[in-house]
């Protein structure tokens, strides 16, 4: 870090959150809303290709996913000859780009954090519009990709300097590292600013060039970033901005020769599809394509016998239920030792009773799952025959007054086994359920019995456990007696084990070597 603060950084801090029952603060969040209806509804934003704006074919509307009668904003459908443009344009930029000055664009970044600490507020709105969030878990967000910003600057002075070898007494040997070219970037709803701001620094930050495709249900929170950083001074052709259709932007941009990398978050069916196609070699391809995937989770919490029940029920709750449980990180299985497993199962329905429902944009705690098709689709899953397993609250859809939404109640089932699907799939919506464990250690065998291994929460006041948890849980990020959702930038890096994706771990001192190539070169005196 010497380096870096010679380089006129100051030490890292995390960006603090908004306190919102600070009447003054909620009323300037009230007032954001406001201002994005007046600014932004109702308005068509364009494709960015070659540093301008232009039309697609058609249009998609974004619509308010707590009621979908209201379309918040449109975005254009680009073609397969705008992608081919947009190809071809990331790849000119990058000549240059690949060139510039690590402090250049760590300079950059520096700005895009100032920049956004004056818009959060805007961006929160935004967001909660697009997806759904409530007030805190929007800005809980956008407080990260400022951390993102910070982060990144830093990253990007410590990567410069490459890593030193054994010397030679004959030779000069240098060991650096060098960008790779066109990088995908791949993005889904559920974090529509940290998620594909997190890979496109990554991509940016190593000199390469990005094709930034966010997800059809969240765009703006995307373009609203990518307009940030070309004020924040990179240069408008380091981005192409792609929204569209599948038909175009899903296997041809996985598929395209011209592209170098793709850094995909998202279903585990689509991170498995890209990574098989991108080890196709196509006609004029002159590289082994490298992948990243985050493909989401089946997160545990395991509660031991000598545990706080206190703090790990809340810890489950703000767990399970915050967002909705549309987090790869959320926690849709309880695993407790069979003497708390009662009284814990008691306090976490306790306070899931006391959540409040409702519009997101009203701040209220559960909102709406991202479409009518995930709310559907969820129902399905509770309806199914589910052996011995009971339902302990929710399981219906709840009274929205009319409003057109996917909302679903929170849902507890309790006595779930290990072998049925709602233990062993990714549900991504607020249901939860509970199993009984025989002993710690069996608990610590269920919470492996996953082809997931993103993040998991063990609760104990025993250090031997607490080791033996540290040692034998399989998962890229674990909590010890803290929830399992809220990974920072720059400290919890974050990526997953098994199905849960490539380990990449963003924001983590590791991720930009997977955006760069490394070059050794000797030179005999």
């Amino acid at each position: 870090m010497t380096d870096t603060l010679s380089a006129g950084l100051l030490p890292f801090e995390h960006e603090p959150y908004h306190r919102f029952s600070d009447p003054a603060v909620a009323d300037a969040q009230r007032a954001a809303f406001h201002a994005v209806r007046e600014t932004h509804v109702g308005r068509t934003f364009p494709l960015l290709i070659a540093g301008r704006e232009e039309q697609g074919s058609g249009t998609t509307d974004v619509v308010n996913p707590a009621d979908t009668r209201e379309v918040v904003w449109t975005f254009q459908n680009a073609t397969p000859d705008q992608l081919e443009r947009a190809v071809q344009a990331a790849q000119t930029a990058f000549e240059d780009w690949r060139f510039s000055d690590p402090l250049q664009r760590a300079s950059i970044f520096k700005r895009a954090a100032d920049l956004l600490r004056a818009r959060r507020l805007e961006f929160n709105a935004v967001m909660t519009l697009e997806n759904g969030k409530n007030w805190a878990e929007a800005d809980g967000e956008v407080a990260e990709s400022v951390d993102h910003f910070e982060v990144f600057a830093r990253e990007t002075l410590r990567w410069a300097q490459g890593k030193p070898v054994y010397p030679m007494p004959d030779e000069h040997v240098t060991m650096h590292y060098e960008p790779l070219g066109v990088i995908a970037c791949i993005s889904p709803w559920n974090f529509p600013s940290a998620i594909p701001l997190g890979m496109a620094l990554g991509a940016i930050a190593a000199g390469n060039t990005v094709l930034w495709k966010p997800a059809p249900e969240t765009p703006l929170s995307s373009y609203l970033m990518v307009e940030l950083l070309f004020q924040a001074g990179l240069p408008r052709n380091v981005i192409q901005f792609l929204t569209g259709t599948n038909d175009v932007l899903g296997d041809p941009l996985v598929d395209h020769p011209g592209v170098r990398m793709i850094a995909f978050t998202g279903s585990r069916a689509v991170g498995c599809r890209i990574y098989e196609r991108a080890a196709k070699v196509q006609p004029g391809q002159k590289w082994l394509k490298r992948v990243i995937a985050e493909m989401g989770g089946k997160d545990p919490t395991v509660v031991c016998a000598d545990a706080d029940i206190d703090a790990a029920a809340l810890g489950i709750v703000q767990a399970a239920f915050g967002y909705s449980g549309q987090k790869c990180s959320a926690c849709s299985r309880v695993i407790a030792e069979a003497s708390i497993h009662d009284e814990l199962l008691e306090k976490v329905t306790a306070l899931t009773r006391g959540l409040k429902g409702g519009l997101p944009e009203d701040n209220a705690d559960l909102g709406p799952v991202i479409h009518e098709r995930s709310a559907a689709r969820i129902m399905d899953m509770l309806a199914a025959d589910h052996g011995a397993a009971r339902l302990v609250l929710g399981g219906d859809r709840p009274d929205t007054g009319g409003r057109t939404g996917g909302f679903v109640s929170p849902t507890i089932l309790a006595d779930v086994d290990p072998r049925d699907p709602l233990f062993q799939e990714e549900i991504f919506g607020p249901v939860l359920t509970f199993t009984r464990a025989d002993s710690w250690e069996h608990a610590i065998a269920l919470a492996n019995d996953s082809d997931y291994g993103l993040t998991a929460s063990f609760y104990s006041r025993d250090p031997a456990k607490i080791a033996a948890a540290r040692q034998r849980l399989h998962v890229g990020n674990l909590y010890i007696n803290r929830k399992c959702t809220g990974a920072l930038s720059g400290t919890h890096a974050f990526g997953g084990y098994g199905m849960s994706g490539t380990n990449a771990k963003v924001g983590g001192p590791d991720y930009l070597f997977w955006f760069l190539q490394t070059k050794t070169v000797a030179q005999r005196y």
